[in-house]
């Protein structure tokens, strides 16, 4: 890792070539990528979406984009930033990625929902690219997206709302549940009785 004088773009060598190859293609190939581990880079994923750097919110939005599309969460559990010639790890507090918009089209098994995220993915929910559902520890919903690889992203506070509209009701196993069909595929929300509790 090279230093920079520059908080806003902290220096990561490949970057240039990530960003190139990421012009080429849709997503630069990060999981092919195996260099070695160069150390831990200050940059933080908060749980808002805000990326910052040495405590400072990277504001250019071009430059959050490249750092999001060379993003990789290990089988060890921990995030990094990844080169063809680095390999750096950053924090994340929650999601690295919210969906902030969504799309809905038909209904019942039929019906797709496609998200929007902070970063500039659009993912339709479906067998590749599932929906999660966990409770918050105030209560609530707290849905998670598959988008690429083991990342998700977080579905926002004012989507959850509309997520919860599409629910229906299907008998799983002898249990009623509720859940979101989208892509073919039927995402568990919570047995039916603990909704009608509520």
């Amino acid at each position: 890792m090279i230093p920079t004088e520059d908080k806003t773009r902290p220096e990561i060598r490949g970057l240039d070539e990530a960003s190139r190859l990421g012009r080429q293609r849709a997503r630069p190939p990060v999981d092919q990528w195996n260099p070695a581990f160069s150390g831990n880079l200050d940059i933080r994923v908060a749980a808002d979406g805000t990326w910052s750097y040495l405590g400072s919110p990277i504001r250019r939005q071009r430059l959050v984009g490249l750092f999001a599309s060379i993003l990789r969460h290990d089988d060890d559990g921990r995030y990094y930033l990844v080169t063809p010639v680095e390999k750096v790890g950053i924090t994340v507090e929650d999601a690295p990625f919210l969906a902030v918009s969504m799309v809905v089209e038909g209904r019942g098994r039929g019906q797709q929902v496609t998200f929007s995220t902070n970063v500039g993915d659009e993912v339709t929910a479906g067998p590749d690219h599932k929906l999660r559902f966990e409770t918050a520890d105030a209560g609530g919903l707290k849905p998670y997206l598959r988008v690429r690889g083991r990342l998700e992203a977080l579905v926002t506070r004012a989507l959850v709302y509309d997520l919860v509209e599409l629910a229906d009701e299907r008998d799983l196993a002898g249990e009623r549940v509720f859940g979101i069909w989208s892509g073919g595929a039927f995402f568990a929300i919570a047995p039916a009785d603990q909704i009608e509790r509520q």
